[in-house]
């Protein structure tokens, strides 16, 4: 047992991130069946939808689960007021300042966990309450830093500043991935985009053969005047660096972005004209798998990678 299996009470510290378009009901349970956490994405979700995956996720797992809540969205009252009602015990807050929610989430009996780029941040979100806090380096998809601070520099700088269990984030899909972050002071794992090509992920399965087919050096970093984001570099991410070339107002890029933009690509499939969120650990994947497969050949190669760094000479 360590500090994340005890918080949370299950059998590996590892989580599965709460993915807008990614993580449902049916991916959360999966990885809860298997020894993990599973969160829900409630990103992606209007109020009612997520009550209905909360529920669907209770009658799927008699083990313990969370709910993901960007709070750069609307209805986050009433987002909340569902998550109590429906006894979730455990949410991640993220994209917002912890001090907002965090006391109401805590006096209902709920377990906090807020996502930080920074030392900075995770201080503030230490201040505020939390239980523990996600470290997520840039190399991670989807929403992420404006500083670009790596995983691997990221972790101990945190690890430094505050006394709250540590999870990390970013760049991690494998059982050494994983070993390497507790070497550098985590005390457990958050994997995206990993589980996002699982079977049970609810991502288009044109999305979940684009993140196989994904190499070295095939996502980026952009949009960073509105909310940085890690793209794969499609005919979308192609239009928007030709705006760029015209340096464009905030306006310019909003109206690009449209709406529903992650929706078309992660969940409806379209690759073309779709915001495709994947980390750059994407080229690391090369298989589609249930999420107790992924989840059991992580822990098997991290004990695997723990023994070979044991008997390495120096």
């Amino acid at each position: 047992m360590n500090s994340i299996t005890n918080l949370f009470n299950i059998e590996y510290p590892i989580v599965q991130a709460g993915m807008v378009w990614v993580s449902g009901y049916k991916l959360a349970s999966a990885v809860s069946n298997a020894g993990g956490l599973g969160l829900i994405g409630s990103g992606s979700m209007y109020p009612e939808v997520l009550r209905e995956h909360i529920q669907k996720c209770k009658k799927a797992t008699s083990n313990p689960f969370g709910v993901n809540v960007p709070m750069l969205y609307p209805d986050l009252q009433n987002i909340m007021d569902i998550i109590v009602e429906e006894g979730v015990k455990i949410v991640f807050t993220s994209a917002g300042n912890p001090k907002t929610w965090t006391p109401f989430l805590k006096q209902h009996g709920i377990t906090v966990v807020h996502v930080v780029s920074s030392a900075a941040f995770a201080l503030k979100a230490q201040a505020a309450g939390v239980d523990a806090v996600v470290a997520e380096g840039f190399e991670a998809g989807g929403h992420n830093g404006r500083d670009e601070t790596t995983t691997f520099t990221l972790i101990p700088m945190v690890k430094e500043q505050i006394n709250i269990p540590l999870i990390a984030a970013g760049g991690i899909a494998t059982g050494q991935g994983m070993l390497a972050a507790m070497v550098l002071g985590a005390d457990g794992v958050q994997v995206g985009s990993r589980f996002a090509a699982s079977v049970e992920s609810s991502a288009h399965l044109n999305f979940k053969q684009k993140i196989v087919e994904v190499k070295e050096g095939d996502t980026q970093l952009t949009l960073k005047e509105l909310a940085p984001v890690r793209l794969i570099k499609n005919k979308f991410y192609q239009e928007v660096q030709q705006l760029y070339t015209q340096c464009p107002t905030v306006d310019d890029l909003k109206e690009l972005l449209g709406r529903a933009r992650a929706k078309k690509g992660m969940f409806e499939g379209d690759l073309d004209d779709g915001e495709l969120e994947i980390g750059q650990i994407a080229g690391l994947i090369h298989s589609i798998k249930p999420a107790k497969e992924i989840l059991q050949e992580i822990i098997t190669d991290f004990e695997k990678a723990k023994t070979e760094l044991s008997q390495k000479r120096f």
